[in-house]
């Protein structure tokens, strides 16, 4: 629980750092907050006068799921979407960088291993 606690946290500092480099005026335009019932499903949404949106709904037993929409200093709209679960925190956004693609030598090397298993010796 404390996990999504530092992650919602987290976002919360990212989203005032780019509000304070774009327009340090801004002002917020909506404002929604369901409090927690008793099973601990929650969500809350806003919007700010530059930009900012961001919208989230979890429990304390299914995780988290969200988005976060801002502009960029460089003036690139961003948009990331995420969960938070058992298993951690998930981005996802086009801004986000991406592995390299895997050589077609190690695809090659998977496929003749899956072809070809190794044979176990046989005890004697």
């Amino acid at each position: 629980m404390f996990k999504y606690f530092v992650c919602v946290a987290a976002l919360f500092s990212l989203t005032f750092v780019y509000a304070d480099n774009i327009d340090k005026n801004a002002e917020i335009r909506s404002f929604q907050n369901a409090a927690s019932d008793a099973e601990g499903n929650y969500q809350f949404s806003y919007e700010t006068s530059n930009g900012i949106q961001q919208q989230e709904a979890g429990s304390l037993d299914g995780g988290v799921r969200g988005s976060l929409n801002y502009v960029s200093p460089e003036g690139e709209r961003i948009s990331l979407s995420y969960t938070a679960d058992e298993e951690g925190f998930h981005p996802a956004g086009d801004h986000l960088p991406t592995p390299p693609p895997i050589p077609a030598y190690v695809l090659r090397a998977l496929e003749y291993i899956r072809a070809h298993p190794p044979q176990l010796k046989e005890e004697q």
